[in-house]
């Protein structure tokens, strides 16, 4: 497996924030941004990363070396711009096989790079997105993509509990596709209420694409990407893994958060499925969705996913026996929101968990705002109502993912084993 990491650009945009530091190395939660990117890569069979290098490159030179690769690397220098195109040309040249993954040096878009077939001259790795002006759309050939429509019912959930067996696989939207599609055209930027974007990662046949007829400097989009969806050489993949774009300032400080998080979630998630445990406990804000200091998610469209964890609901349950949710709701006990608005948040949670291949069992709530409650953790009221649902929930073969220490401590006082998720905790 080769890849090229084009880490040429000017970053034009992100020099009111960052001076003198091309941008796959900008700082992100005290690690350059450009270890992260490796870190992901290190995951697969990687051999060979060819890095398309140019402005400030003596920087991204220097970091490579100083640091050790489960891979060989080269560096395929640009003495004055050439365009994406030329670049990936550039760096293709250096590369050993026919089969090349491509890869933006300031985009972190961690796709299962398995998904891939080498069907086409070239796949890229598409991005399903909502209310967006900043990227171009790609339009793909729906003829084996099905989406069901339905939207996932709104029932009452009993009192501090969530079932979900509530809910049948025809009612949620399908976030699954065929694994290539044909790409027939790319839009210009424009605002989108939804639909997919060009993720920034690419398999290569090399053997099926000639780039000798181009010019020195060119655009591997106008050039490459648009003439040849038009005559079905561009397929497409569409993965709904974590994307963040640091290009710009306002992204580049939200990645301040997310990348650390996502790998937080890395560490927790390979933790588990190392564990002797056939029983997993989950809290919710701060492991499931990010948490909000000083303020509850009061409707679905508060609701963020932390960075990477629904990708990581279907390896869980190929893990455990039972997966079970138990969270403290003061806010409902206060008056801030209702059973209703929360009842209607875990409707949409467990719809993307079940969309993205996962399964939640149970979803266990407390309300009250006693801290005497029997419900409430550090108290162990949640874990034995669990227990009365499921008999076969031994606390000895139980895990519990939190960020608190409450969480640790009702794990404690179950008598289960405890896993930490915090991102300050990571390196």
């Amino acid at each position: 497996m080769e890849v090229i990491v084009l880490a040429g650009g000017l970053g034009t945009r992100l020099r009111s924030v960052i001076h003198e530091i091309p941008k796959c190395l900008a700082p992100v939660g005290g690690v350059p941004f450009l270890q992260y990117l490796l870190d992901w890569l290190s995951a697969y069979p990687v051999e060979h990363v060819v890095f398309s290098v140019g402005y400030l490159r003596e920087q991204i030179i220097d970091f490579v070396k100083d640091h050790e690769w489960p891979f060989s690397y080269d560096f395929a220098v640009e003495e004055e711009p050439l365009g994406t195109g030329g670049g990936i040309r550039l760096a293709l040249d250096m590369c050993k096989g026919d089969h090349v993954f491509v890869v933006n040096g300031d985009t972190f878009y961690p796709v299962d790079l398995t998904f891939f077939s080498f069907d086409k001259p070239i796949t890229l790795a598409l991005k399903p997105m909502k209310d967006f002006d900043r990227y171009g759309t790609v339009v793909i050939d729906n003829c084996h993509s099905e989406r069901h429509e339905e939207s996932v019912s709104e029932r009452p959930a009993a009192e501090g509990i969530y079932f979900s067996q509530g809910f049948a696989k025809s009612q949620i939207p399908s976030a699954i596709a065929t694994p290539t599609h044909n790409i027939i055209a790319f839009k210009e930027k424009q605002h989108c209420a939804e639909g997919l974007i060009n993720g920034g990662v690419y398999a290569i046949d090399r053997s099926r694409l000639d780039l000798s007829s181009l010019p020195e400097r060119f655009s591997f989009e106008k050039e490459v990407l648009e003439p040849g969806a038009a005559i079905g050489e561009v397929g497409g993949v569409v993965s709904d893994a974590y994307f963040i774009d640091i290009g710009v300032p306002e992204d580049y400080e939200r990645a301040q958060w997310a990348l650390p998080a996502w790998k937080a979630v890395k560490r927790v998630s390979s933790a588990l499925m190392e564990a002797s445990a056939d029983t997993l406990f989950l809290d919710r804000d701060g492991v499931l969705n990010r948490h909000l200091p000083g303020d509850y998610v009061r409707t679905p469209a508060m609701w963020e996913w932390m960075p990477g964890v629904l990708e990581e609901f279907p390896r869980w349950a190929g893990k455990f026996r039972r997966i079970v949710l138990v969270s403290n709701q003061r806010g409902v006990g206060k008056g801030v929101m209702s059973d209703e608005d929360l009842s209607r948040i875990h409707a949409g949670m467990m719809a993307d968990i079940l969309a993205a291949g996962g399964r939640l069992d149970l979803a266990l709530y407390c309300t009250a705002v006693s801290d005497d409650d029997a419900r409430r953790k550090p108290n162990t009221g949640m874990f034995l109502e669990a227990q009365q649902l499921f008999p076969e929930i031994d606390a000895k073969s139980s895990v519990m993912v939190g960020d608190s220490p409450s969480d640790a401590a009702f794990a404690r006082n179950c008598g289960m084993q405890f896993i930490l998720l915090s991102p300050e905790a990571v390196s």
